[in-house]
């Protein structure tokens, strides 16, 4: 026993011995280093060290859901939605690093978006390319889905480079839901801009900007060879406008016709002075804006035929500038409650309405548009006609002002309030023109009187927006609230066909003695002065 035990024993450390020898020839491969994300506490909370470079990253977002409920008159063809909803997502990535120059960053923004129904199917966005609509049957018109590179921009030692806010803007509908108060928020455009910073708050930027952020379309109505629409139809046929043209002696033979689209040969040049304090900021901003059209279409004469190659000259319509000034201040007002502020804001712009916001409520993008599905009237928002005898564009002018109180009644609940007003004019002399250049073989005007004193184009306006807030935060990044605004549109002068009642221009025959229109059997068509409507919105909202 003792014999076998030795033997096994040695056996074991005999094993041992060559057990170590062969570990010992093995290599040691050693483990990777584990490199844990690193908080950067140098540009605030919640950004972090990119592994492996000195760049600091901060990841953020939205979700939202919404639903609205609209006046409307009509159930007409894709009309009729009073309720809408909508569903945003939205994602942030805010990228900055440390240079000897200061601070390098790049921002960017993406938002999708579904919508459906009155007032959250846009078709603002639709007509800036930021959106598109469904085919079907029972979803044209009403079923949107929106994708957008909101922000994408640099920022280096004062530069601003990339797709950002304009400039000019300062409220811009801070403390909305709807965002419709009368003022300019052209959110995201393109621009490259300088930042000079003075010290003791004081700033200057000068911002080079993309202009086709800032058109509305110049005021066409006619129809080549259809001399009688061009006044009394608008936008369905195309945006030419007339011009007297003339034989090499002088005299008028007929009329040419220009193409009112415009084309980008200059960008928007924006300036703006700044200054942030404890108390608040102010801000004065100024834009010039280029205005221009085509050549001459076609030159007809009154009897609508072409006229020969070389028998008549069309006048060249030139460019023109159009421009706009604001001004805006922001008070802080935690002597009432702590985060209480108040923004006070005006614009005046010619030529430039973009830039004033007044078409900010209604509709942009567009000559015209009623205030609600339905509406009386359209409004119209046109920077500029063009006067028939001269060939001169005659510029619009507007105005807003607009003030917004956020009160918090505890810091779970806040409300703001609203208010807005602005004006917008055409003056009389190229809607006079417009309205009287329509001629027949002879030379003679053809639109009857009624469809020109009564038709709602190129009429002065004046307009207002208000309304009011309830928002509660239950807990922190989450809203949840709801919100309801007024607005109504009045003609300065005059009255109008009431398109709610079934009176257009195209029903008119005539003028009775009492000064109405009527149609050709007398019987009175409806007139107004005004046109309102409401909205109501409900928001649920988590930032992360």
């Amino acid at each position: 026993m003792k014999l076998v035990k030795s033997l096994l024993l040695g056996s074991a450390a005999g094993l041992t011995v060559v057990a170590g020898a062969n570990a010992a020839d093995l290599p040691i491969k050693k483990a990777a280093p584990v490199e844990y994300v690193r908080v950067c506490s140098a540009y605030g909370a919640g950004f972090f060290y990119i592994p492996g470079t000195d760049t600091c990253l901060r990841v953020s977002g939205r979700a939202r859901f919404e639903a609205t409920y609209s006046q409307g008159y009509t159930r007409n063809a894709n009309s009729g939605d009073l309720m809408g909803y909508r569903g945003l997502g939205r994602l942030n990535l805010d990228a900055r690093t440390q240079t000897a120059y200061g601070t390098l960053r790049a921002f960017v923004r993406f938002e999708l978006a579904s919508r459906t129904g009155a007032y959250l199917k846009s078709g603002t966005q639709e007509r800036n390319g930021n959106a598109f609509s469904a085919t079907g049957v029972d979803t044209f018109n009403r079923v949107q889905q929106y994708v957008n590179v909101d922000k994408a921009f640099i920022q280096f030692a004062g530069l601003t480079a990339g797709r950002a806010a304009s400039f000019y803007d300062f409220y811009a509908h801070d403390f909305e839901m709807i965002g419709t108060s009368l003022g300019s928020d052209v959110a995201s455009t393109n621009l490259l801009a300088y930042t000079a910073t003075f010290g003791n708050g004081f700033s200057a930027t000068l911002s080079v900007e993309d202009p086709n952020f800032r058109k509305n379309p110049l005021f066409g109505t006619a129809v080549a060879g259809n001399l009688a629409s061009q006044f009394i139809v608008f936008g369905n046929n195309g945006n030419l406008s007339p011009v007297l043209a003339t034989n090499p002696a002088g005299a008028v033979v007929g009329e040419a016709f220009y193409d009112l689209r415009q084309t980008s040969r200059m960008p928007d040049f924006v300036g703006v002075l700044r200054y942030d304090s404890a108390w608040g900021s102010a801000q004065l901003s100024a834009a010039v804006h280029e205005l221009n059209a085509g050549n001459a279409a076609s030159v007809l004469g009154f009897n609508g035929v072409a006229l020969p190659a070389g028998s008549a000259i069309a006048p060249r319509v030139n460019s023109e500038y159009g421009w706009a000034v604001q001004a805006g201040v922001k008070i802080n007002m935690p002597f009432i409650a702590p985060g209480d502020t108040l923004y006070l804001q005006g614009s005046y712009g010619e030529g430039a309405q973009l830039y004033t916001g007044y078409s900010q409520y209604i509709g942009t993008y567009t000559a015209s548009a009623g205030n609600a599905p339905g509406a009386a009237f359209g409004t119209f928002f046109t920077d500029a006609a063009v006067n028939p005898l001269t060939g001169k564009m005659e510029l619009s002018t507007s105005w807003t002002v607009v003030g917004s109180y956020l009160h918090y009644w505890t810091p779970e609940w806040r409300s703001a309030i609203i208010g807005s007003y602005g004006e917008m004019s055409f003056g009389s002399t190229s809607r006079n023109l417009l309205g009287g250049l329509n001629f027949n073989g002879l030379g003679n005007p053809v639109n009857s009187n009624a469809s020109f004193l009564f038709s709602p184009a190129l009429r002065d306006t004046s307009q207002i927006v208000a309304g009011a807030s309830l928002i509660w935060s239950p807990v922190k990044d989450l809203d949840i609230g709801v919100e309801g605004l007024y607005n109504r549109v009045d003609i300065k002068n005059g009255r109008v066909f009431d398109a709610n009642k079934g009176a257009t221009a195209a029903l008119a025959a005539g003028v009775n003695a009492n000064g109405q229109p009527v149609t050709a059997a007398g019987a009175v068509l409806a007139t107004t002065n005004y046109a309102d409507t409401f909205q109501v919105r409900m928001r649920v909202q988590r930032d992360f």
